[in-house]
């Protein structure tokens, strides 16, 4: 392989790179969880979310779709520890799992508005 202009500077990132790598496993699940995040009906109800805790009829208000249908895409999110659920008398209600999430989604939106040169 041919030596670039960069060696050291490029030799010291790589080997950063290396050390601070997360484990397999944790790779596994964090892209596992961005898959969750990714599907676009999913997001929709991450966004709802993003304003307040909600029941699942609040939900499907917001980011539309059947009650049926959300109710599986919080369970995947759910399962995927993206979201959070508690029993309010006979209701469960929906939360964002942690303000890491609520961070991914703003900073997903933001980038919408990014310019490359």
């Amino acid at each position: 392989m041919k030596e670039c202009s960069h060696e050291e500077e490029h030799t010291g990132a790589a080997m950063r790179a290396k050390v601070n790598m997360p484990t397999d496993g944790d790779i596994f699940e964090v892209c596992a969880q961005l898959k969750a995040i990714s599907e676009p009906s999913r997001f929709k109800i991450l966004l709802a979310l993003r304003q307040g805790e909600m029941c699942v009829y609040h939900i499907v208000e917001a980011a539309g779709g059947t009650q049926s249908g959300v109710s599986h895409q919080l369970r995947i999110l759910r399962d995927n520890r993206i979201i959070k659920s508690r029993r309010d008398g006979q209701n469960i209600v929906y939360s964002l799992a942690d303000a890491h999430v609520t961070a991914l989604l703003e900073l997903a939106c933001a980038h919408l508005n990014c310019k490359f040169d």
